[in-house]
């Protein structure tokens, strides 16, 4: 059974609501909890529980790009409109799609296994949580929890906006980037040593030009950028 996905719409002409409207009729899964003719109007009922915008970015006074940033929290956004050239205004919106007018049902499905995708890879994620003591961080996957010591924690990988979290016994995949991990103060003994690699410092057993040694004797390469990042270790 899919995910239940919360949808609110913002669109000002009566027609495209119907459309709409029609168009998601064919996934029950889709629950749209608010149907509105503006973003003023859209404003005062938008709550935490709603999962997908869709809206017209031509829209009286407030557009639905002034919408999406002050809404950022939602997580997914769906525009659409007749101006094809407001595509690159949204680039910088998490905007999971954009659709040119009229709206056509093949391209409604392909933006709906995109949204599919999306959450579907969301849920699966196992989501970087909340810090819980000064070594101990919260990893939930699912409807479960695992609390990792730091110190078990062997190295990270980097894939695209997730990070692999590799342990002594287990590996964990969260919807955070490798660099903004690096950023937490409980992460501040590890270094980056390659795009797509970091580790602790003390987990340093080998180092050539172009790989090192960690503990339990994994190798990893090191990234010709990063290289200045070892020279502290001289053994």
């Amino acid at each position: 059974m899919k995910r239940e996905i919360k949808c609110i719409i913002v669109e000002d002409d009566e027609l495209d609501r119907l459309v709409l409207q029609q168009h998601l009729k064919k996934y029950p899964h889709i629950i749209v909890s608010g149907i509105f003719a503006s973003a003023e109007t859209a404003v005062s009922s938008l709550n935490p529980d709603v999962d997908l915008l869709i809206l017209d970015i031509d829209l009286p006074e407030m557009n639905g790009i002034e919408l999406r940033k002050n809404f950022k929290n939602i997580p997914a956004c769906i525009f659409i409109s007749s101006h094809p050239e407001y595509a690159i205004d949204t680039f910088e919106l998490d905007t999971l799609d954009f659709i040119s007018k009229p709206l056509k049902a093949t391209r409604f499905e392909y933006a709906m296994q995109k949204l599919g995708d999306f959450f579907e890879m969301k849920e699966k994620s196992e989501s970087f949580d909340a810090l819980i003591g000064e070594n101990i961080v919260k990893i939930k996957d699912r409807n479960e929890v695992f609390q990792i010591k730091i110190s078990d924690i062997l190295y990270f990988e980097a894939l695209k906006d997730y990070t692999r979290i590799i342990t002594t016994d287990k590996k964990h995949c969260i919807l955070d980037s490798i660099g903004n991990l690096l950023q937490k103060e409980h992460f501040s003994h590890f270094i980056r040593i390659h795009r797509s690699f970091a580790i602790p410092k003390h987990h340093i057993r080998k180092k050539s030009a172009h790989e090192i040694e960690i503990v339990q004797q994994i190798k990893l390469p090191i990234g010709r950028a990063f290289k200045a990042n070892l020279d502290f270790f001289n053994p």
